[in-house]
């Protein structure tokens, strides 16, 4: 699996953006890279990158969240450390991005240093259990409202489409026609496709790349 040295995922509120990030930034670091990641979300206060904070040191991750996450403030603060990601060229950068195009407005103060270095992968996280990207005309339309908030064109698509507890290998090969005219009318590749642990173990061989995910506690 090709690593550009930054990584934004963004996609539907409620797609599982975070979780991804976080075990992608996780992933960076078991290669033994230099990883930061940055939590860009400010739209949903109740599960963030913050929540995996702990895990986050203990793998050597530096993490840079908003000011107040995890508090009762409405609209946390956006940190000037959040810039690390795109001058320190020496460290692999995730960004977590908010969710629709709200949150991706957030990027736009970031988006002209990460056109002029050119080294980013833009991933859509896409879920075709979701209410409101149930076909992939729907799902194409939320990444056109997101590229034109944030001013940045997304470069590839991630398979997160799943049930939570129920989700089985079944559920994740049946998201494949989807996936694919999803591909197809957008003109971009698939980057990969996750899956819990115990899910992503039973569809080697069947899909490939698939990242293996562990599923973030929410802590408040």
């Amino acid at each position: 699996m090709e690593h550009k040295r930054l990584t934004l995922f963004a996609g539907h509120y409620g797609s599982g953006k975070t979780n991804i990030a976080v075990n992608y930034a996780l992933l960076l670091a078991s290669e033994g890279k230099k990883v930061c990641i940055a939590d860009l979300d400010i739209v949903n206060p109740y599960f963030r990158t913050k929540d995996s904070a702990e895990v986050l040191e203990k793998a050597g991750v530096e993490l840079v969240s908003p000011q107040f996450a995890n508090t009762n403030v409405d609209l946390p603060a956006l940190p000037a450390k959040a810039y690390k990601l795109v001058t320190d060229k020496k460290t692999y950068g995730i960004m977590d991005i908010g969710g629709d195009d709200r949150g991706a407005y957030a990027l736009g103060r970031y988006v002209p240093s990460i056109k002029e270095e050119n080294n980013y992968r833009l991933v859509f996280v896409a879920n075709c259990y979701r209410p409101l990207t149930r076909t992939p005309e729907d799902a194409l339309e939320v990444m056109r409202e997101i590229e034109a908030a944030c001013k940045l064109n997304f470069t590839d698509i991630i398979n997160n489409s799943n049930l939570g507890e129920e989700t089985t290998a079944d559920t994740v090969l049946a998201s494949q026609d989807y996936i694919k005219k999803l591909s197809e009318i957008s003109g971009l590749p698939v980057f990969a496709h996750t899956a819990v642990s115990s899910v992503a173990e039973k569809l080697k061989g069947k899909l490939d790349p698939v990242i293996s995910l562990d599923l973030q506690k929410k802590l408040f």
